[in-house]
């Protein structure tokens, strides 16, 4: 319950953060900011401070900045020329809709250095913990916390190094060195085409895990790297999610049918606190919600009018070809974008609430 709790006000935060990202940057240049608001559709509550109006709104899909000038068809008034959105160079432009992805991006790197700094992370280690029966590994001998010195006479020292040394070796007879009571084995193996990928090696066993410790520096590049992990796999993820099965999929919930690939189903906040209140650690749970930033980023990135991407490569192209760009055509692109996040985040409560996700 408390994690369900804590993931919801993690949601306001983190959508609050971004906004503010926007919200700052555009006062740092210049521009005019007249609303900063969490939700949409009807107000529930605000507050006029100086020339902006803060408040919440009765739809909690999200938030916005409305900054002067920046939506192409408004008319602006004359008091407040020179501080329009369009006006400004690009430079200033790129860094208002940048900034917002760059706050959760930094949330994201924040929480994850935290997590691997203060709570360190449970990584494989080229230690057998069980071999899988009738596998290569089996009918070589090799045992329950041997440690594995070499595959193919390519030298293995951390649990990476086995898949490099699996590719390079591939399918077929060769040695596995390993330390067992002191003593070093060399092992005679067949190894198997993995069934998954093609080319390399498959042995047949499972790492043990250990708990390792980072420093200020280690924990930044570890932290860094799952930023980068969770980029590549939220591009992924929206390649599986449109390819043409997957959309029947999420027509067919319309209609009745809640079965949706767990690699496909999108999720919704309610979703989020669902997978909150089943967190077993606070680092886990803190992971979760690292992830989610880095999901909200990277989607916001797409350069796809009205996303923050879409805005930026309207600025690129307004720079690079020296012409004002002709929104009016863009507006079917917003309008199919938005429909599109409309569709996915409905099917999404619909899948959440009737088939709630379950981490068990």
């Amino acid at each position: 319950m408390l994690g369900g709790i804590a993931a919801a006000v993690a949601i306001l935060l983190f959508v609050t953060a971004h906004e503010a990202g926007h919200f700052f940057a555009a006062k740092a240049t210049g521009m005019k900011a007249t609303e900063f608001f969490f939700g949409f559709g009807p107000r529930i509550w605000s507050t006029q401070r100086g020339e902006t109006e803060y408040g919440i709104k009765a739809l909690p899909l999200g938030g916005y900045v409305r900054i002067i000038g920046m939506n192409p068809l408004e008319d602006v008034p004359p008091e407040d020329l020179g501080r329009t959105y369009r006006e400004k160079k690009f430079w200033e432009k790129s860094v208002v809709v940048l900034a917002g992805v760059g706050m959760n991006f930094l949330i994201a790197f924040l929480m994850f250095w935290g997590i691997f700094f203060f709570n360190g992370a449970n990584e494989a280690v080229p230690v057998v913990a069980q071999v899988v029966d009738e596998s290569p590994a089996s009918e070589a001998g090799l045992q329950e916390n041997d440690i594995i010195l070499s595959i193919g006479g390519i030298p293995i020292e951390t649990w990476e190094d086995t898949g490099e040394a699996l590719d390079s070796v591939g399918p077929g007879p060769t040695d596995v060195v390993v330390l067992r009571a002191g003593e070093e084995i060399t092992l005679a193996t067949d190894l198997d085409e993995n069934p998954n990928i093609p080319g390399r090696g498959y042995i047949g066993f499972a790492p043990q895990a250990q708990t390792v410790d980072y420093g200020v520096i280690s924990a930044a590049g570890r932290a860094g790297g799952e930023v980068w992990n969770g980029i590549e796999s939220t591009f992924q993820s929206l390649y599986t999610m449109f390819r043409p099965s997957s959309l029947a999929q999420y027509l067919g919930v319309l209609v009745g049918d809640t079965e949706v690939e767990d690699e496909i189903r999108p999720v919704s906040p309610i979703g989020i606190v669902s997978i909150g209140s089943q967190a077993q650690s606070a680092a886990g749970f803190l992971a979760i919600l690292a992830f989610i930033n880095v999901v909200l980023a990277t989607i916001n990135l797409l350069p796809l009018f009205p996303l923050d991407g879409g805005h930026f490569a309207v600025a690129l192209y307004e720079k690079l070809t020296g012409r004002q760009a002709n929104m009016k055509k863009l507006m079917p692109v917003a309008a199919a974008v938005i429909g599109t996040l409309f569709f996915l985040g409905f099917v999404a409560i619909i899948l959440d609430i009737v088939n709630p996700i379950s981490l068990g």
